[in-house]
């Protein structure tokens, strides 16, 4: 018992340091990982081992990740091929289905780059496809964050998916497979949603001119600016393919050379090496300090440092016994996939980042997974997932993604609480629900 409430001590602690002082996660976290330690009375070079089997192990699996998803993202964004993709979505799907077109085009776009960029890109279509088919723009632009959040949660390359699985030792193939496909089944209670209720807010437009600025830049092609995207994720799930138990492709040397390629570092050196054609004119400089890499890095590194420090927590937890207290206390009770839902959403709730939210979570589950019984490969794939879900809501007034959608917009805080913030809820308990069946049928 007094265990438990040490550990809760210490998530009240990390909590209100982000919350309530607006210190840094990573400090939040770390500092947090340290005093539990204390706390817990572990040997101070237990402290140390932990601090530096947590850190340094994460970033060997997952801060590389992190950062070439990041540079992929930052090119699709500059060179405007982010917004081709879209352009070609609403082409394909049409004018008529207003919000499908953005509900889709913001879960594709969300996939390598991040949510609140991709609402801030595609803002200009939402407000003029708005303007041009007299609906709402509350609901063109809420399909259009729904869209994104459930990607940005579910689907990695995006960074809380990518440290999730590492974290856990998910296998990244699976992940991306199974959260593309519960990300995608949750959009179709959320376009219900948008069509029935959130049409009904009454929000016109301002029109500006950033449209006809995005139509002057020299644009890539469609073809080239869906290459980053789509062969990272086809290698990443060719190679998990190959890697299975029964080895349905063989042990060749091309199978070898496909799990080389398709191991998710390599693949993602892959999509931003594509990534880098995008520029029409390419300069040597968006490769240096200064330039699109710089921003890059610059980008990825509050969240590689965070996802380090929730993975000091993690080992700082593991290393305190905290394992063996689940064992007993929960021999009887069967909460199996839904705890790392429960702690993701009551996580995201409080402190508004998803990241943080998936970070945290997974570092406080990975000790646990086999008390829980969710240590075969595939379970530890649906917990990933669960996470995700959890982590989608409740986004609300200490959620960065709310705020743009609520400012960019001109919505009321209470017209984006009942559309932005209620849709998250509801993405959050489809994903969960459809999860535990999966897990049910295949786990």
């Amino acid at each position: 018992m007094l265990t438990l409430l040490i550990i809760l001590a210490a998530l009240a602690l990390i909590l209100i340091a982000i919350v309530k002082f607006d210190i840094h996660p990573f400090l939040a976290l770390f500092v947090g990982a340290i005093i539990y330690g204390l706390m817990m009375r572990m040997p101070t070079d237990l402290i140390v081992k932990s601090i530096a089997d947590g850190f340094g192990g994460v970033m060997g699996s997952v801060g590389l990740l992190i950062l070439l998803g990041v540079i992929m993202g930052t090119f699709l964004e500059k060179t405007g091929g982010a917004i081709v993709i879209a352009d070609r979505i609403l082409k394909w799907i049409g004018e008529k289905s207003v919000n499908l077109s953005m509900m889709l085009s913001g879960w594709i776009l969300s996939i390598p780059v991040f949510g609140d960029s991709t609402i801030i890109m595609m803002n200009p279509i939402a407000k003029s496809l708005s303007a041009k088919s007299k609906i709402s723009y509350a609901a063109t632009i809420v399909a259009l964050s729904l869209g994104a959040m459930a990607s940005h949660a579910l689907v990695p390359p995006t960074p809380g998916p990518i440290a999730t699985a590492g974290i856990l030792g998910a296998d990244l193939g699976q992940v991306i497979f199974y959260g593309a496909f519960v990300s995608l089944v949750t959009l179709v209670p959320l376009l219900f949603f948008v069509n029935k209720f959130v049409v009904k807010i009454p929000l016109e437009p301002k029109m500006v001119a950033d449209e006809k600025q995005l139509e002057k830049k020299e644009l890539p092609t469609f073809f080239n600016s869906l290459l980053p995207v789509i062969i990272p994720l086809i290698l990443i799930i060719v190679a998990s393919i190959a890697n299975y138990p029964t080895r349905p492709l063989g042990e060749s040397e091309f199978t070898k050379a496909l799990q080389f390629i398709g191991s998710p570092v390599i693949a993602l050196l892959i999509g931003a090496i594509l990534s880098f054609t995008l520029p029409k004119k390419f300069d040597r400089k968006l490769l240096s300090s200064s330039g699109w890499i710089g921003e890059s890095i610059l980008l990825a590194a509050p969240v590689i440092l965070i996802t380090g420090a929730g993975a000091v927590f993690g080992k700082m937890l593991q290393n305190s016994g905290v394992g063996d207290l689940v064992t007993s206390s929960m021999s009887d009770a069967n909460w199996g996939i839904f705890l790392p839902f429960i702690i993701a959403f009551a996580l995201k709730t409080a402190q508004g980042s998803t990241t943080v939210a998936m970070i945290t979570t997974a570092s406080i589950i990975a000790p646990i997974l086999g008390p829980l019984g969710l240590d075969s490969e595939t379970m530890k794939v649906f917990t990933a997932l669960a996470i995700g879900a959890g982590s989608l809501c409740i986004s609300h007034a200490n959620d960065s993604g709310f705020w743009v959608v609520t400012q960019l917009s001109g919505m009321s805080i209470k017209q984006g609480n009942m559309s932005h913030s209620l849709g998250t809820l509801i993405a959050g308990v489809t994903a969960i629900l459809l999860i535990f069946v999966l897990s049910l049928v295949v786990g």
